[in-house]
């Protein structure tokens, strides 16, 4: 099993602020751990830190026991890392890019062509002898994420993994990462809460530098619950026939002749209820959480735990 670990680990560029404040967490064993916050947050800042791309200037980074600083080889010899948005060659095909990534990480032939194989089958790849130049963008950050996975590491380090990603695709790379946090380590940067929310055990916090908050998933997740619904139904709803879902929501606005906007506690059993409610009003289409609250919610997380830090 892996481990991570952030001893007073900071990062300055001579610019005023810090882009890391003194970040201190250890993780050991098998999980996933969500580092949430938006952009310029330090997310990519602390992944670059750990794995030797950036020297600390102060602070230690250690994975699984080893400081990258000390000896980046034995440091990253079972880290897989994905940070910000590495790309193939764009003239190599997707077997010879992964091939390469074998070879580095001292497989031979057979273990290689068996890696590949997995990661293919994981991640639903692309043909292996086409080129990464002709993949989409969701294609070339699926083959990205495989190159990470090569080999198995017992420590993944992925940054933003399901950036670019069609919905499709991120549900792809979801159920992978919640089967191979029961025997991996993981930990996944990202701003996407839902995600975040839906794969990992633990969330750190960060904004501008500085870790705000480290909990259990489920102690705060219930603070980022959406309190908005987008239902769209199969067929114009008028505001009359909506009169038994104002019962349950405290506010009901249309957004077009079949889509109306619900806002309400946020409770998953009252959610429950408010499609219940719809889907006797009229066929339901879809049923799904309005995107901007997610920043909203951020918004107030950050609020509390910096009045309680």
């Amino acid at each position: 099993m892996g481990s991570i670990e952030a001893r007073h680990l900071t990062k300055s560029y001579g610019t005023g602020r810090a882009a890391l404040d003194d970040l201190n967490f250890r993780f050991d064993g098998s999980g996933a751990i969500g580092c949430l916050g938006p952009n310029g947050a330090g997310k990519t800042t602390t992944l670059k830190l750990f794995v030797g791309l950036l020297r600390p200037t102060r602070g230690q980074s250690f994975l699984n026991g080893q400081d990258p600083m000390v000896d980046r080889k034995r440091a990253l010899w079972d880290v897989g890392a994905l940070i910000e948005t590495p790309e193939p060659y764009p003239t190599v095909t997707v077997y010879d890019a992964l091939e390469t990534v074998g070879r580095t990480r001292g497989l031979d032939a057979p273990s290689t062509d068996t890696e590949i194989d997995r990661c293919h089958s994981a991640l639903e790849l692309p043909p292996l002898g086409q080129r990464i130049g002709t993949l989409s963008k969701g294609q070339r950050q699926r083959v990205a994420l495989a190159a990470a996975l090569m080999g198995d590491p017992s420590v993944l380090l992925l940054d933003e993994p399901t950036s670019g990603l069609d919905p499709a695709e991120r549900v792809i790379v979801r159920r992978l990462l919640g089967r191979l946090k029961r025997d991996h380590l993981i930990l996944f940067c990202s701003h996407q809460m839902l995600e975040v929310t839906e794969v990992c055990d633990h969330l750190l916090v960060l904004h501008q530098g500085k870790l705000l908050l480290t909990d259990r998933a489920e102690r705060v997740a219930p603070r980022l619950r959406q309190r908005e619904i987008d239902v769209e139904f199969g067929r114009p709803v008028a505001a009359t026939e909506m009169e038994p879902i104002r019962a349950l929501v405290t506010a009901a606005s249309p957004v077009s002749e079949r889509r109306w906007r619900l806002s309400f506690g946020g409770e998953d059993p009252a959610r429950a209820r408010l499609l219940e409610a719809c889907q006797r009003v009229a066929p339901v289409l879809q049923f799904s959480n309005a995107s901007l609250v997610l920043e909203e919610a951020y918004l107030e997380l950050v609020a509390s735990a910096a009045e309680a830090a």
